[in-house]
């Protein structure tokens, strides 16, 4: 999934990877101080509509999804890739 990357910053003293798939969904992958599983390394996955904001309306989550490995993530993400 690493090919719909399209950024990744240094958020809240973290960690945030934002990703755009060609369905126009995306997803905001986040490790900060603040985020759900951050204190076990864990990530935060938000699902993002075409326009960047969180979308809270998808078969995935109606919510941020937290507590995450890394396969967990690219699991994820393959799902949203596949909406």
């Amino acid at each position: 999934m690493n090919e719909y990357l399209i950024e990744t910053n240094k958020h809240m003293d973290g960690i945030q990877k934002v990703y755009k798939f060609p369905n126009g969904y995306g997803a905001s992958v986040v490790k900060h101080k603040g985020s759900y599983g951050y204190a076990q390394g864990l990530w935060e996955l938000a699902v993002l509509d075409a326009d960047g904001d969180i979308c809270y309306s998808t078969e995935i989550t109606s919510d941020v999804l937290g507590h995450l490995n890394d396969p967990e993530v690219d699991n994820i993400l393959g799902q949203i890739f596949r909406l």
